[in-house]
């Protein structure tokens, strides 16, 4: 590669943006980024959200004169090799990279829209992008009735961040128990205790059917109390039908256009017929890769726009990076991935070699996943999880646990290696735990590693 090379990015968030600093001066490196702000850490959006961090805080390193901010990318010509963007300019390249990132899933919820609208309900919001977080913070107020529909990752953060705003917080779990993608049924007990001990509601295999406004056929009932029955069609989850996302294209937490009057959210039904009031509605149902570019470019997309080792999509000139791509059929949705994603391509562009003296490859990101849960006084939590947290017939589990510190860890083994872990509380040996997962190698001393003392 030389420094003449266009290298155009569509995205301008962490994964476009790192691949944009580690290539430099190697070449002419334009970044499209259709957000308009600073560029900034997504993982910090909820500590905005709770107040503890003013929006400067979250700002990424200034990525110079190579960004464009305020420009979507509409339409890819790969037989020009051009970009097409939305101001009526065209960016023309020698190597494309998609990081268009993820999109949240908006659920197909009864009353989440009117027929052939594309506006939410005032009072609903998502919580992806930092207008998402700056709609929502300015709608929350001490005493505001919010239910979050998702106890994933994201819900979960969104709870914590609003309950420690004074907002009265229920959180809408679909499956068994919160995090259930990270944590096993002891840590997620845990960290239920511990949201509720913050004053948050929780209701678990609790299915949203559908959103009460104003104008709805029934008026919501103060408080908790059945409605009509529901049917088992719906839900709230993150495996929303594609024919519901290609009709909608407001992005979320936005409004486009409106009526004189406009639809405002008071409440959430249940798939078993009750109701929840509810002033401000939060959906954390997940995020799907923005794929509606590659797609419509004719590239491969399953879950993900497909890449190779080399990251490279079914166009040789086109790679893509983050949480749109899916490598090896994993699409990993995690900053970690994001950032080695981007380090990896950088290297494949500039011609930089492993160690056999072939060109580097991306083999997969080991994904660690990490949230502290902060709090006023002493009812702070940390959490961390990584690899495989369910055991397999034949495994052998570690477990200490201490209800006095209010810690957790575990550790799994399959033979003499390390394949997964979930530590709550106390994270300092989480580093050492990690490099022995990452490494596979086999642990020396199990004790010393999930202790501070030796396991004395």
């Amino acid at each position: 590669m030389t420094s003449d090379q266009r290298v155009v990015v569509i995205g301008g968030g962490l994964a476009g943006l790192r691949l944009a600093q580690r290539l430099g001066p190697a070449a002419a490196v334009t970044v499209l980024g259709e957000e308009t702000h600073v560029p900034y850490n997504r993982v910090l959006l909820a500590e905005v959200l709770a107040g503890r961090y003013a929006p400067e805080v979250t700002a990424l390193p200034a990525p110079g004169p190579a960004l464009r901010r305020g420009v979507r990318a509409v339409r890819v010509d790969r037989a020009e090799q051009a970009v097409h963007c939305d101001d009526g300019t065209v960016a023309r390249y020698d190597t494309l990279v998609l990081a268009t990132g993820s999109n949240a899933v908006l659920p197909p919820l009864r009353g989440l829209f009117e027929p052939e609208g594309r506006d939410l309900p005032d009072g609903v919001h998502a919580f992806r992008t930092m207008d998402d977080c700056l709609a929502l913070s300015a709608a929350v107020r001490p005493g505001v009735r919010v239910v979050v529909i998702g106890g994933g990752l994201l819900g979960v953060s969104a709870a914590r961040a609003l309950a420690a705003r004074g907002a009265q917080v229920v959180l809408a779990q679909q499956g068994e128990r919160l995090m259930e993608r990270q944590l096993d049924a002891d840590a997620s007990a845990l960290l239920h205790a511990h949201l509720t001990s913050l004053g948050v509601e929780i209701h678990t295999e609790c299915r949203v059917r559908g959103l009460l406004t104003t104008g709805s056929p029934a008026a919501p009932l103060p408080g908790l109390r059945p409605g009509p029955r529901a049917s088992n069609d719906g839900g709230a989850d993150s495996s929303a039908r594609p024919a519901f996302e290609d009709r909608v294209r407001a992005e979320p937490g936005k409004r486009r256009g409106g009526t004189e009057t406009p639809r405002k959210v008071t409440g959430v039904e249940l798939a078993d017929g009750y109701r929840l009031d509810a002033d401000v509605v939060v959906l954390a149902c997940g995020v799907r890769p923005r794929t509606g570019l590659a797609r419509a470019a004719g590239l491969e997309v399953r879950t993900g726009i497909v890449v190779d080792d080399h990251l490279r999509t079914t166009d040789p000139r086109i790679h893509a990076i983050g949480d749109c791509a899916e490598h090896a059929g994993q699409v990993y949705g995690l900053a970690g991935a994001a950032l080695e994603q981007a380090d990896a391509l950088a290297a494949l562009l500039t011609g930089v070699t492993g160690v056999t003296g072939e060109p580097a490859q991306y083999t997969g990101t080991r994904a660690l996943t990490r949230l502290t849960l902060t709090t006023d006084g002493d009812r702070s939590l940390d959490l961390a999880a990584f690899g495989e947290t369910t055991p397999l017939p034949g495994d052998d589990v570690v477990r200490l646990a201490d209800a006095t510190r209010r810690t957790y860890r575990k550790v799994v083994l399959r033979g003499d290696r390390l394949v997964g872990g979930v530590l709550l509380g106390e994270l300092s040996t989480v580093g050492a735990l990690a490099r022995t997962w990452e490494g596979e190698e086999a642990p020396h001393d199990l004790f010393h590693l999930l202790t501070d003392d030796g396991g004395h």
